[in-house]
């Protein structure tokens, strides 16, 4: 009877579409708390943030004041909503209608103040950086304002002291992707073309994205690709198998590509650096596969390639390898003349054998033959004219193999130089990664020290 009693007492006379003051030039002092529960979703591409937070207010109203000993020493009474005068605070970065619950109830105390505590869903546009992805922290703004009240009318204040607010994780639940670090409050005022001013009161939602799935997903896989093509230069210039290797690494980085394109948040005002670290990756992988085919082309040479020209030989055998600190650079100038020497050497061991053994003078043969004139000079045409064709059979051998031993020696020129080219290209390679890597690394540094 008590709670019905004061309940039309209250309600009977109560005009709910009249601000709750007795002198209208009483400001109504609204007093507002903001407490994040759960940030739900993160739409880079829309820039739009949805988080679940408890949001309490309270204000006096003055013809909602009673006596206790009147109502059985009631101080308290929880009204519906819909009955009595409630301030048209919004926020002003709302974008869509959340599914909030529906609070049908306010609490009443006996001097007048008015408790509203209600959950919301709030979906909020927030300009989104996300240029360091995924190491990057978002700070986005709810704005609490009345629509329509001049501050004269209405005022806004914080429930709270500021330092409660800003490190308050009692209720948010921080098992999801994003966790919470922090939550700013400031009051302002502001005014539209001079009028009159309005108050407002901000809260800034400070949160950070958790980078481990990312870069153990996105990050590790990238790096292990890179590193296994910097170990393909251990594999020997005149393989075959490095250009299929590094083929096979830039179609898997490809595919890889593919894959994560569907996690990179993707927006028309920015590109992450991670995005550009990608594509950086996959143009150090094209000029490594290019560098490869350049040194197959040289080590491959054909038969008939002309030897190197004596410029190469003086700027790559002889410079650039003590210029790199190639230990068995002396072998590349004395490979050639080695090979010279063996080749004159086997040519004059053969020309003395063929003068012992081949008797190309006939008059040589009569006396080897001596014992036997009369069979010397019955078969003398006929052993001549077969004498001469074997020594014209291994005139021709012996030009087969020196023609041969050139070749070789062609060969092995552009394996040598194909040899110093590649340990030339692999430290310039080593060299632009590395680089590389410290700006990536100095620009991270500079991100999280701003």
């Amino acid at each position: 009877p008590a709670l019905r009693r004061l309940s039309h007492s209250l309600l009977a006379h109560y005009q709910k579409g009249t601000r709750p003051v007795r002198d209208w030039r009483t400001t109504t002092n609204v007093a507002i708390d903001l407490m994040v529960y759960a940030i739900l979703s993160v739409d880079e591409k829309n820039q739009v943030l949805t988080t679940y937070v408890w949001y309490r207010q309270h204000w006096t109203d003055e013809f909602l004041r009673w006596d206790p000993e009147r109502f059985d020493n009631l101080t308290q009474i929880s009204l519906p909503v819909e009955s009595i005068w409630v301030p048209d605070i919004l926020i002003n970065e709302f974008v869509d209608v959340g599914k909030s619950p529906h609070v049908p109830y306010v609490y009443v105390s006996h001097h007048g103040e008015v408790q509203n505590l209600k959950p919301i869903q709030v979906m909020t546009a927030c300009s989104l950086d996300i240029y360091n992805f995924p190491f990057d922290v978002q700070n986005c703004s709810l704005t609490f304002t009345s629509w329509l009240h001049h501050i004269r009318d209405i005022n806004l204040s914080l429930w709270r002291q500021p330092e409660l607010v800003k490190f308050d994780r009692s209720v948010f639940m921080n098992q999801g992707e994003w966790e919470l670090l922090y939550v700013l409050s400031r009051f302002q005022e502001f005014s539209v073309k001079s009028s009159d001013s309005y108050a407002e009161m901000k809260f800034y939602v400070v949160i950070r994205r958790r980078p481990l799935f990312y870069t153990v997903s996105l990050l590790l896989p990238s790096i292990f690709l890179m590193v296994m093509d910097i170990v393909g230069f251990y594999l020997p210039p005149n393989s075959g198998e490095r250009v299929s290797f590094k083929i096979t690494l830039l179609l898997g980085y490809s595919v890889f590509l593919i894959i994560v394109s569907d996690t990179l948040p993707a927006t028309a005002v920015g590109t992450p650096l991670i995005g550009i670290y990608f594509v950086v990756c996959m143009a150090l992988l094209v000029i490594s596969l290019t560098e490869t085919i350049l040194i197959v082309r040289l080590v491959h040479k054909q038969d008939l390639q002309p030897h190197v020209p004596e410029w190469v030989k003086r700027l790559l055998l002889e410079r650039a390898t003590i210029l790199l600190c190639i230990r068995d650079r002396n072998k590349f100038s004395q490979s050639r003349t080695q090979s010279s020497d063996i080749s004159r050497q086997a040519e004059n061991d053969s020309t003395a054998r063929l003068n012992q053994y081949g008797c190309e003078d006939p008059r040589e043969c009569e006396t080897v033959g001596g014992a036997g004139p009369t069979l010397a000079s019955a078969g003398q045409g006929e052993g001549s004219l077969l004498l001469h064709g074997v020594l014209r059979e291994i005139t021709a051998i012996r030009q087969f193999l020196e023609k041969r031993e050139e070749f070789r020696d062609v060969a092995r020129e552009w394996l040598q130089v194909g040899y110093v080219l590649d340990v030339l290209l692999f430290r310039a390679y080593l060299v632009a990664v590395l680089a590389y890597t410290i700006t990536l690394g100095t620009l991270w540094s500079v991100w999280r020290d701003a």
